[in-house]
């Protein structure tokens, strides 16, 4: 019998699983406990299909067996990075690395190894997660989410099981050890405290009692203007310290098929356990996503399927609070409320802790808790001394929540705009971000639907302390008396969690021509509808842009109202690298630096400098940080010198105005002093390291792989670029900027044309593996540098096309 050419197709893929199969090592069961501790039942299974890239298509019959597809082949790409996180939730650094080292920033912010290990021990020592676990849903996980679990840690230890590590990150390292549901979800529970307990993981593990302390002080050192500090925790921070994002949606009305379209830009860190990771997961007839994965993470966090796709930025919300306590006469460890005092409970937390000499002691320290939360002596930045009869709790409503992985489950199964803004009704599980979506009907959304505390203005009005009236107006901060029970954070009748604002109460823009964010408030997700009436700890109205968010309104109004948009006009606009700042600022300069006596200008060390050659090149500069651009390097260092040092109000000649927010402030102040010092001191350090002025930007802006400099485009959020690329500290002997710390990593451009089949283009622009021996640890990367995607494989049709096409069944036995 003649085999027709489908029939042909099926042949093949049966024979390309069973020939794959029998390559792999032998198969003995690595089961892993459940969330509830009890061991997997064994045999669980998935058909991964990889097509160009290295990007795995996972098919698989349940969720459990989805998650164990999705665990094997995020090991086989992220080994190392994986384990080193697994290491960190344990609380085993100190034992490992030393006290004083630094982690990686990926899973808290704590600034040492002992405060990492004291903060997650404490956690795991209270069985946090273990008692979240327990409630039934929709208080805990769901048994999807709860599967996906179980069958990621059995599918990460199969492959722990049968194969041998070749990153040299941890190529026999004893730390690389099987794991269970519990740690899975453990990380899912650091991801979505990052904003609140997680951010004040210094300020919990080192809370201790002064018997006195200044205002403004801590540990005897000059904290500044707290209401200042707390705007740059929350607004600076989120923008230039690894957590950031752009996306845009554009309704039918714009595009040229008539159906939605979605560019998606997230900047995350190109290295540690906050990596993005591709595949594609599917259960047929129940789920088919395709999109990024944060590591360890079972499911798909950004992404679409075959009718709407969607992406997260961080959101302005303030997902913590504080409460200021009056401690009780005479003891400090207990507090007043309503004048009744309650008693701290004391939590003892101890670790293991290497020596310079390699012997291990222990150290055990005090964490303490009240009805609140935990006690802090810092926020981040912020001091928070526990003295002078006062001491502060932390309020984070995401440490009650396990809802994150079903709040991702159920965007992925959505069918429309409609569905993502009903599944984020019923799972209120996103943690510190935005949604913007698209879909197949021509239909956009902008929502701010993430857990915050429900500090609304009128108990911020009623029961800010002195020091909350200063913070809150500034970055919405609240800092409430705790010491009277009716500033309570009180329920929304729609929120499925006491003291969180229910979805009613969301910014939400819906069907717009576009709907943009780029990290600033929802106030201009469309500067022609503007969002307003939302309480401050969502954001503030009426302030001052960033520069990156004025580019990319004024990109994407343009492009709306041009019309007739496609796939291919979001891929040029995630690669045209306008700096917002240079078309501002670069004229200015050019003119201002022509106009110098002798072409001389004073740094801050007080010596001329010859910048005459400078003038030129500033004028000539075609204002983008595209890898070839001349004078881009020039510009970056005299920027940053200049927003460095002069305040906002001397920057700019035109003040901001809300009546025209897109743009002003406008007209560089040239006439500052700070303009002379800025560029003088640019100009001499180019030369004092053999940089010409004009020197291309990827000559200096790169990442090193395989032995060879791989030019990096894009730049800061200062500068005002969509690809927003925060590279690694300036470095004169490396020749510049020699590496990534976080950027643009994954990036999708999605529209639909009416098939079962979305019209997508992606790009992981660390590539899949952090491995240096795997071939796909910097393909990606060198795609991102010529300003390159990937055409999206989603359906079948498409990824049996793959010239690249391997399929390997995995499973326990």
């Amino acid at each position: 019998m003649r085999l027709r050419p489908r029939s042909r197709t099926l042949v093949s893929l049966g024979l390309a699983v069973l020939t794959s199969a029998a390559l792999l090592p032998g198969t003995a069961s690595a089961a892993a406990p459940g969330p509830t501790g009890r061991a997997s039942d064994g045999g669980l299974s998935a058909v991964i299909r990889y097509t160009e890239y290295g990007i795995p298509h996972i098919t698989a019959k349940d969720y459990a067996n989805l998650g164990f597809g999705t665990g094997w082949a995020q090991a086989a790409d992220q080994v190392c990075t994986l384990a080193d996180g697994f290491v960190t939730l344990r609380g085993e650094r100190s034992a490992r690395y030393g006290p004083d080292a630094r982690p990686d920033g990926s899973l808290s912010s704590a600034s040492t190894n002992l405060a990492s290990d004291l903060f997650f021990r404490g956690l795991n020592d209270a069985k946090t997660v273990d008692k979240l676990l327990d409630r039934p849903a929709p208080a805990g996980p769901s048994r999807p989410a709860r599967e996906l679990m179980r069958g990621w840690a059995a599918g990460y230890n199969a492959w722990l099981a049968r194969n041998r590590v070749t990153d040299p990150a941890c190529r026999g390292a004893d730390w690389v050890t099987p794991v269970t549901a519990l740690d899975v979800a453990r990380r899912g529970y650091a991801i979505t405290v990052l904003g609140g307990q997680g951010l004040a993981a210094d300020g919990i593990t080192g809370a201790a009692r002064q018997p006195t302390a200044a205002p403004g002080t801590r540990a005897g050192k000059a904290a500044g203007d707290p209401a200042e500090t707390a705007r740059k925790i929350f607004d600076e921070r989120r923008r230039n310290a690894g957590m950031g994002s752009n996306a845009v949606a554009f309704a039918g009305s714009t595009t040229a098929s008539g159906r939605g379209l979605l560019l998606g830009n997230p900047h995350y860190p190109w290295q540690g356990s906050r990596r993005f990771w591709q595949s594609q997961q599917t259960i047929p007839g129940e789920l088919n996503v395709s999109g990024g994965s944060l590591l360890g993470m079972p499911g798909v966090q950004i992404g679409h399927n075959e009718r709407v796709a969607w992406s997260h930025t961080v959101a302005t919300g303030v997902p913590t609070a504080l409460y200021e306590l009056k401690t009780a006469p005479g003891d400090d460890r207990s507090y007043l409320v309503d004048g009744k005092a309650e008693r701290m409970s004391e939590r003892s937390v101890t670790v293991p802790v290497r020596g310079e000499d390699g012997r291990t002691s222990k150290v055990t320290r005090s964490q303490w808790w009240t009805r609140y939360g935990p006690v802090v002596t810092s926020l981040d930045e912020l001091p928070l001394p526990w003295a002078d009869g006062k001491a502060y709790a932390l309020v984070d409503p995401n440490a009650e929540s396990m809802r994150f992985t079903d709040a991702s489950l159920a965007l992925g199964r959505s069918r429309g705009v409609a569905g993502i803004r009903d599944a984020l009704r019923r799972t209120q599980g996103l943690p510190w971000v935005n949604t913007i979506a698209a879909d197949s009907g021509g239909h956009s959304l902008y929502t701010q639907a993430q857990v915050l505390p429900r500090v609304t203005d009128e108990l911020a009005g009623r029961c800010s302390t002195e020091l909350g009236k200063r913070t809150f107006p500034a970055s919405g901060l609240a800092v409430l008396d705790g010491s009277r029970g009716g500033c309570a954070l009180g329920r929304d009748a729609d929120a499925l969690q006491l003291g969180i604002f229910g979805p009613s109460a969301m910014p939400t823009l819906i069907d717009a021509p576009y709907a943009e964010n780029s990290n600033d408030s929802p106030w201009l997700a469309n500067a022609d509808r503007p969002l307003t009436g939302y309480p401050r700890i969502f954001g503030d109205t009426g302030t001052a842009r960033s520069p990156r968010t004025r580019g990319a309104v004024e990109d994407v109004s343009a492009m709306a109202e041009r019309g007739g948009l496609t796939v291919a006009d979001l891929e040029r606009q995630q690669f045209a690298n306008r700096s917002t700042a240079g078309a501002l600022a670069a004229s200015d300069a050019a003119r201002a630096c022509a106009a110098l006596p002798g072409g001389k200008a004073t740094g801050g060390d007080g010596k001329a400098v010859d910048v005459s050659a400078a003038c030129g090149v500033l004028e000539r500069w075609d204002r983008t940080t595209n890898t070839g651009s001349e004078g881009a390097v020039l510009f970056d260092r005299f920027w940053r010198r200049l927003v460095a040092e002069a305040r906002p109000a001397e920057l700019w000649r035109v003040p901001f105005s809300a009546a025209a927010p897109v743009t002003t402030p406008n007209t560089l102040n040239t006439a500052s002093p700070a303009f002379g010092r800025a560029l003088a001191d640019a100009v001499a350090e180019l030369r004092a390291a053999d940089i010409a002025l004009d020197a291309p930007l990827g000559e200096h802006q790169f990442v090193v792989r395989d032995g060879e400099r791989v030019p990096v485009p894009g730049g800061t959020d200062a500068l005002g670029v969509w690809n927003m690329i925060h590279a690694a500290p300036w470095d004169s002997a490396r020749g510049g900027y020699p590496d990534v710390r976080f950027g643009s990593s994954y990036i999708q451009a999605v529209g639909f044309d009416g098939s079962a089949c979305p019209v997508a283009r992606t790009l992981l622009t660390y590539g899949q593996s952090s491995d240096p021996t795997s071939p796909h640890h910097a393909d990606q990367t060198r795609l991102f540098s010529a300003g390159r995607m990937i055409p999206g494989r989603f359906c079948e049709k498409d990824i049996l096309s793959s010239p690249g096409l391997r399929v390997v069944r995995v499973s326990e036995r």
